[in-house]
């Protein structure tokens, strides 16, 4: 799917789109499969290692890891894709659908940037109030350094099931984009716009499902409430950019997914995309930084 022009402009405008049915399950599938094995690897060890009792087996994708997350807090430990790295979502950020989506905001040379993580977001059971409870008013422009400021990069968030109202799906304050720019962000509370700064705009709730992609403004603040219901939230947060500009980020790596005039500078090898990681962390240079004071 590739966005119209009326889509365009509602982005330019608003700072936000939801792009509904971009993507189709045979998209998506491959990344929850590869999460679904990953949390099994997990669950596994920590059987083994007498952290948890119940591997809560039979539990399907939204509902088993909060169940394994109230035996053991360790269940988290690696789940982000920096670190797991696998290959089926290094295929997803290359995939047609989606970067048919991106070029209608970045252009045909695209980058995927750096800043990139899968997203649980799972019930409150047994106390687990801190994976489960919400994320508050933020602009994605405040965990990048100031050098990005002029780069056109777009947030790329979908859901790897329903993203409710009652699970804590996002809000947007739509209108709020280069025209107002970056807000100040305090530390106090979590990275978060100093509440005297907040917009005077009120929000609109950012509810999908599989299949749906919400691309956001770097400048547009957006949060998430608490999950309420009995099932996880589980999304996938990207960033994609027009190649050559600044990432925001650079103590970690990006690669470039298309291009139409240097076809042969994408990277397609999973492995290599694997090296790129292993190298920033154990040769640790450039900046990753919030910007909250």
């Amino acid at each position: 799917m590739r966005l119209t022009q009326e889509q365009k402009d509602t982005y330019r405008e608003r700072g936000v789109l939801v792009v509904n049915d971009a993507l189709t399950d045979e998209d998506v599938q491959p990344v929850i499969t590869e999460i679904e094995d990953w949390i099994s690897e997990r669950a596994d060890a920590l059987l083994q290692d007498g952290k948890i009792e119940n591997l809560c087996a039979d539990e399907p994708f939204d509902r088993r890891f909060a169940k394994l997350l109230a035996q053991s807090g360790e269940i988290t430990n690696g789940m982000d894709i920096m670190h797991y790295r696998g290959k089926a979502i290094f295929d997803f950020m290359r995939n047609e659908n989606l970067l048919d989506v991106i070029e209608g905001i970045v252009g045909p040379e695209i980058t995927c940037n750096p800043i990139q993580h899968v997203r649980a977001k799972p019930p409150v059971i047994d106390g687990n109030a801190s994976w489960a409870g919400g994320v508050p008013w933020h602009q994605d422009a405040g965990v990048m350094m100031e050098e990005a400021e002029g780069s056109n990069i777009v947030t790329c968030w979908l859901p790897l099931g329903d993203s409710t109202i009652e699970m804590g799906c996002l809000e947007a304050l739509p209108g709020v984009t280069e025209d107002i720019g970056y807000l100040t962000h305090q530390k106090e509370g979590g990275t978060m716009i100093v509440p005297d700064l907040m917009p005077n705009t009120e929000p609109i709730m950012l509810e999908c499902h599989r299949g749906d992609i919400i691309l956001l403004s770097r400048f547009t603040p957006h949060r998430s409430k608490p999950n309420k219901s009995e099932r996880c939230r589980w999304s996938l947060d990207l960033r994609f950019q027009t190649t050559g500009h600044h990432t925001g980020r650079t103590a970690h790596p990006d690669f470039i997914v298309r291009s139409k005039k240097n076809p042969d500078t994408v990277l397609t090898d999973h492995q290599q995309w694997c090296d790129l990681w292993t190298d920033a962390f154990e040769n640790p240079r450039g900046v990753a930084k919030h910007r909250s004071i």
